[in-house]
């Protein structure tokens, strides 16, 4: 266990109310009375009012409460003003995972900042142009297999073509562009680069197997070939 993360443990355990001696901490941590010591005067160090009480062990000062995360009102308003843009999305998978991020995000706001964000919340509209309504649902997973490197295998229908096609392929990029998500990946058909729309991709599955990084640059792409395989 590291020097930080075994602090960030004696402070929970000390924030549970509970009166702890060195000895304790020692046995638990497995490390020396001499460490622990060293240990109390950093969070002390770091403003935190440890008491020691002679003979007894260490407890928090009565009353002492880690302060919780303030948003200010422009930086909730910027949080509701993403889940607008965010909800307007055709990935299910990615509004969902937004949303429930933006409860425990919301729990943690003041009360004043609550009802002035509701306030917002309600006077809020985007419109964009009619287009072809085409959800999805795969935007969490191919962010995971992006930041991850695995592979994926997907079949795919493109635009004004019956056929699908399978593909093997290595997430790189993912670009939003008419509320459309489009994915910019090694394919392995085409042997280059290829852009899908998403909504096209009719199954897909996340392989465990990984990749090699083939360090995609997204401005030398668009300079090669800007159009290809949007549809």
């Amino acid at each position: 266990m590291s020097q930080l993360a075994r602090l960030i443990s004696i402070l929970t355990l000390l924030k549970s109310k509970r009166l702890l001696t060195a000895t304790e901490l020692s046995d638990r941590y497995d490390v020396s009375i001499r460490t622990i010591y060293r240990d109390i005067r950093k969070l002390e160090e770091a403003g935190i009012p440890v008491v020691t009480i002679e003979g007894r062990g260490y407890s928090l000062m009565e009353g002492y409460t880690v302060a919780p995360v303030q948003f200010t009102e422009k930086e909730a308003n910027a949080i509701i003003t993403a889940q607008h843009l965010v909800n307007k999305t055709q990935d299910s998978s990615f509004a969902k995972d937004f949303n429930d991020a933006l409860v425990k995000i919301k729990s943690v706001f003041r009360s004043s900042i609550q009802e002035k964000s509701e306030l917002l919340d309600s006077k809020i509209f985007v419109f964009e142009p009619y287009q072809e309504d085409v959800p999805s649902a795969a935007l969490s997973e191919i962010q995971l297999a992006i930041t991850n490197f695995n592979y994926i295998e997907i079949n795919y229908r493109k635009a004004d073509d019956p056929n699908i096609t399978f593909r093997k392929i290595e997430p790189y990029t993912l670009i939003s562009t008419n509320q459309k998500w489009i994915l910019i990946a090694w394919c392995y058909l085409r042997d280059s680069y290829r852009a899908f729309r998403i909504d096209r991709i009719q199954h897909f599955k996340i392989l465990s197997e990984t990749f090699t990084d083939r360090k995609f640059n997204l401005q030398e792409y668009y300079k090669d070939d800007p159009y290809d395989g949007h549809h």
